[in-house]
């Protein structure tokens, strides 16, 4: 009897380990080099699903590890994924065959989570065409400009809220990324929404936008597996039904919308918001666009302005307190384009600030918000490496683009350690590796916020040098350990700083 159920149980582990593991020759058999140390299971993931480092430097680490290799295969849990590692190869799944790469990997349940599968970052096909084309509308160079009016007004709340925390005492300390959170929070709720977010609003902190997305944004240990659920593991996440907006977020997302949206239908005054910019887009088009996916939009443009750009700022702002000649060369800029104006704040004098460019490139370079993209095979291809490694990519393969170990790698970055936004000065520009830097995507589906991101990102600092020094605090953890979510990056402990009013 005990000799039977032995045997039953070693059958049974070896039934469920051949399972786990019925994909991992895919890529031997393909000729393709594939990365060490797949676990039954979870593939190269397990330092990722224990919470010990995120995705982003797991699949850098990766990259890091197979330098001889213009591709090598990986395995995200049990299904294989081709990692291209050159430049040349990310063009091609970018930009030069689109057509055979046009969707990105991430896929929602539109069921259990109808916003964020409306989002045209998980959208594709005419949905994604038609989405795209109406937030290219909206961010059009003469359309941003009535936008900034809404952004130009924030940065005064900011200043105002800074001034009274400073008080008599000649310094604050601040947790960068959440101050940051705020102002970008309410950026989005004025722009995008026509409400006051109450961001800077301590007495009622908990109804502010910032708090609403904190909630589902926010690096946390749960966060990160409900993310890490959705993103690798859909079907369980289907299963257990797990979502990435939670149901409190979803309700408030669309009572706003509703509510503010049959006011602009009914008034004629204009406003100079991204709802504003809908309500004419449908009285040109003669055709009322359906609710729920304009607040499907309305979550994206959130999610767009808020979380990512509020992260690059604070790591704009670390490495300008741990480069203080940096920092004051760029206050220099500031204040010199800004005395052009008689020290007004315009759409104009953000565009001359050139320095101010190479410093927001720099940060994101050394730094990335965003450390990987994931695409998928639409159509049968092939892909070939410069190391004549030649591979048959077959549809709905996905493809990993390891955007920190490009933006890392020393054969395309000279020093890649060191934070010297002169590289991305005129004279050096011109030689850098334009697929080996990838902030906001490129080709076809590059980020369609990006102009609007760097908008209030440049505005937002411009608000704290023209006025004030920031310095890193004692607080602050260093060497900076990066953690966060399945999808985003954020620093462990926080970034700590110390703002001070410029003196004289």
């Amino acid at each position: 009897m005990i000799i039977s159920l032995l045997l039953l149980t070693l059958v049974f582990l070896i039934v469920i380990y051949v399972y786990l593991t019925k994909n991992y020759k895919f890529w031997q058999k393909r000729g393709v080099p594939y990365a060490d140390g797949a676990l039954p299971g979870v593939g190269h993931l397990w330092d990722v699903v224990t919470m010990k480092t995120t995705i982003s430097e797991c699949y850098r680490k990766i990259y890091n590890e197979n330098q001889d290799h213009s591709m090598v295969g990986v395995y995200s849990f049990q299904t294989p994924v081709l990692m291209v590692r050159e430049p040349e190869l990310v063009k091609t799944v970018l930009q030069t065959s689109f057509g055979s790469f046009h969707d990105n990997a991430i896929k929602i349940n539109p069921k259990l989570d109808p916003l964020f599968a409306n989002n045209p970052f998980c959208m594709y096909g005419d949905k994604w065409m038609a989405a795209r084309k109406r937030l290219t509308y909206a961010f059009s160079s003469m359309r941003l400009k009535i936008l900034f009016e809404s952004v130009k007004q924030v940065c005064e709340t900011l200043e105002e809220y800074v001034n009274k925390k400073l008080g008599k005492s000649g310094k604050v300390e601040f947790e960068l990324k959440e101050l940051f959170a705020k102002f970008t929070a309410q950026v989005v709720s004025g722009i995008g929404f026509g409400v006051d977010g109450l961001c800077f609003n301590d007495e009622r902190a908990k109804e502010s936008f910032y708090a609403i997305g904190n909630s589902f944004l926010e690096p946390t240990a749960w966060n990160n597996f409900i993310s890490s659920l959705v993103l690798f593991v859909p079907p369980l996440a289907d299963v257990f039904k797990v979502r990435l907006l939670p149901k409190k977020a979803d309700r408030f997302f669309r009572e706003i919308i509703a509510n503010v949206i049959e006011e602009r239908r009914k008034e004629s005054t204009p406003r100079n918001d991204f709802l504003q910019l809908m309500v004419d887009l449908e009285r040109a088009e003669g055709e009322k666009l359906d609710l729920e996916v304009l607040t499907s939009h309305a979550v994206s443009f959130f999610l767009d302005g808020y979380e990512t750009s509020s992260t690059t700022l604070s790591y704009v702002a670390f490495n300008l307190a741990n480069k203080p000649e940096v920092q004051e060369k760029l206050r220099e800029e500031v204040i010199s384009v800004l005395n052009k104006y008689n020290g007004k704040l315009t759409y104009e004098a953000l565009r001359e600030m050139t320095y101010m460019d190479q410093v927001i490139s720099e940060s994101q370079r050394i730094l990335p918000t965003v450390g990987l993209l994931n695409k998928v095979c639409t159509e049968d291809t092939e892909l070939r490496g410069s190391d004549g490694l030649v591979c048959r990519v077959e549809r709905g393969t996905p493809i990993l683009i390891p955007i920190y170990g490009l933006q890392h790698d020393p054969r395309y970055w000279k020093d890649p350690k060191v934070f010297d936004p002169d590289r991305f000065g005129p004279e050096r520009k011109q030689s850098l590796e334009r697929f080996a830097f990838l902030p906001f995507g490129d080709g076809p589906r590059q980020c369609v916020g990006m102009r609007m991101a760097l908008l209030q990102m440049k505005a937002g600092l411009v608000t704290f040098l023209k006025k004030y020094t920031i310095e890193l605090s004692p607080k602050m953890q260093l060497p900076l350990k990066i953690t966060g979510t399945a999808f985003l990056t954020a620093v462990e402990g926080g970034i700590w700083g110390i703002i001070r009013p410029i003196q004289g």
